[in-house]
């Protein structure tokens, strides 16, 4: 276990066309910290937001080669969860904490 805090392992909320998809089956998509595990995202997200959480499902993305200015440059991987919540609850991301 990592000694990070609730707020070291929510990075930021996912806003995206397809997060906004999944937000309509009670799911909230989150940035997280590379190093956080399952039972740390449930932890954190049931303390910041007073919910109940049924599961986290976590991916990593890697990151993509781009261009800027005709250099490549390397993207950041990053890490997302997934967080399901139980019936009854909801996060509105659009707000801040």
């Amino acid at each position: 276990m990592t000694n990070l805090k609730h707020y070291d392992i929510i990075l930021s909320p996912v806003i995206t066309e397809k997060a906004t998809i999944q937000s309509e089956q009670d799911k909230v998509v989150f940035n997280v910290a590379p190093t956080a595990t399952k039972p740390e995202i449930k932890a954190a997200v049931e303390a910041l937001f007073q919910v109940k959480v049924k599961s986290v499902n976590s991916l990593v993305r890697k990151g993509k080669t781009k261009r800027f200015r005709g250099r490549l440059g390397q993207q950041s991987d990053v890490k997302r969860a997934i967080v399901t919540l139980e019936s009854g609850y909801a996060i509105d991301v659009t707000t801040g904490l």
